[in-house]
């Protein structure tokens, strides 16, 4: 599907599956690749950006068979992974190569990581900089931090790191470098941001020190290593960022009401949650096992009025990634949304920032585009717009929903990026539309 061509629809009543967690997806690919013995990996995600983390961790030397839908059976290296005898392709997976790279970091072996033309664009510096200070040598040749990135790894020293931005990969990467350093490696988070990584490397075997958030919401976790990872069988729950699309779409339309079994509800990914109900949305959690390692259960979600909200502080690492569906969502609300702390999306796949804001004012919206965010003036009617989405999945589908929102016709050109995290979107739209 080469574009998305959506006009105004009416209430939604549907239940819509939901693909796999791409974080967990990740995770579950590369902590099975290092681990000593067998898992069964299901419900994994089978788009492009999940698949290129599979390539490398094969390139590694991991045996990974793939036996059914969403389904892989890994053969782990026991931590002793191979020399690659070639270029690693990450493709346009940022988590793919800034995990990577602390993965390797810890190994005697020389990693070429290269990706397509976006990822090329996207800066590394944030987990150099501290892998190198554990002892990697990293060499950028794309200048400026940027891919390609050779990785010479090693031998490395405990590190004790305080992040100076709340982020999920500098973290994941710091840890899973510190499994083979000998001492105590720790990370300090300044705000609370995907646990992910903390939750499945227990699953695998590994004691971690998880620290309390202090008053400020900084956070210490800590890990001694050389410490090893158990083969483990891991189910992937649904992602909540690809259930935001429906969440948006579902709240803002009176009428409508959405089901979707089987999504994830890990308290640091529910923000989007928590935005839509402060805004008014009628949205009900339900988790399926609230002791789960990583909880999922089912969400209902039903039309009515939305009103404008400020998004901003310690709630943007929780919902980084539903900024785009948001801004929609405050476009299509009363009032004004203020969105800010955001910095981060202006080096995401594109810049978001800009992106979202050009889209937005083409459909008609009020939006005043600011350094880290926008303001947005709710309630202003859409109308439908030629888009681009700049190669960015999440852009795409933001837009995709605000299409069903909009006067005439909306086009939103060379979606394939879409691929790379909800291969089945433009699918379920179809559907959606249809109904």
């Amino acid at each position: 599907m080469k574009s998305f061509s959506v006009r105004r629809s009416g209430p939604i009543r549907a239940e819509i599956t939901i693909p796999g967690d791409k974080s967990m997806s990740h995770r579950s690919a590369m902590f099975a690749s290092l681990a000593e013995g067998r898992s069964t990996i299901t419900g994994f995600l089978e788009a492009e950006d999940c698949l290129s983390t599979v390539g490398a961790m094969r390139s590694l030397g991991a045996r990974i068979e793939h036996t059914g839908k969403g389904t892989f059976v890994i053969e782990g290296t026991g931590g002793r992974l191979s020399q690659p005898s070639g270029d690693v392709d990450c493709g346009n997976s940022g988590t793919t190569m800034r995990l990577l790279s602390g993965i390797v970091a810890s190994h005697p072996i020389r990693t070429r990581m290269i990706g397509d033309a976006s990822l090329s664009k996207r800066p590394m510096g944030r987990v150099i900089k501290p892998l190198t200070e554990m002892g990697a040598r990293f060499t950028a040749e794309g200048g400026d931090g940027k891919p390609p990135l050779v990785v010479e790894g090693g031998s490395l020293k405990p590190l004790s790191y305080e992040m100076p931005v709340a982020s999920a990969q500098v973290k994941s990467a710091i840890l899973l470098a510190g499994l083979s350093a000998e001492g105590e490696t720790s990370v300090t988070e300044p705000a609370a941001c995907r646990d992910h990584t903390e939750r499945m490397l227990q699953e695998f075997g590994v004691t971690l020190d998880l620290g309390t958030p202090d008053a400020d919401g900084r956070r210490r976790i800590a890990l001694q290593g050389p410490q090893k990872l158990r083969a483990r069988d891991f189910a992937v729950p649904g992602d909540i960022s690809s259930a935001a699309f429906w969440l948006v779409a579902g709240s803002a339309k009176e009428g409508s009401k959405i089901t979707m079994h089987g999504v994830g509800l890990n308290p640091t990914r529910d923000g989007i949650i928590s935005v839509l109900r402060r805004m008014g949305a009628d949205i009900t959690a339900t988790p399926s096992d609230p002791k789960a390692a990583e909880p999922s259960g089912t969400i209902v979600v039903k039309g009515g009025k939305l009103t404008g909200t400020i998004i901003a502080g310690a709630e943007i690492p929780n919902v980084i990634d539903e900024l785009p569906v948001l801004a929609v969502a405050g476009a299509l609300a009363s009032g004004t949304t203020i969105i800010r702390d955001a910095k981060e999306l202006r080096v995401k796949e594109t810049d978001r920032i800009a992106a979202v804001a050009g889209n937005l004012r083409a459909m008609g919206a009020k939006v005043t585009e600011t350094e880290d965010g926008m303001v947005i003036e709710g309630g202003h009617p859409l109308h439908g717009a030629t888009l681009q989405c700049f190669h960015d999945h999440r852009i795409a589908m933001a837009f995709a929903i605000a299409g069903l929102f909009a006067e005439g016709e909306t086009i939103i050109e060379h979606v394939e990026c879409v691929a790379t995290s909800y291969p089945t979107f433009g699918s379920t739209l179809e559907s959606v539309l249809k109904d």
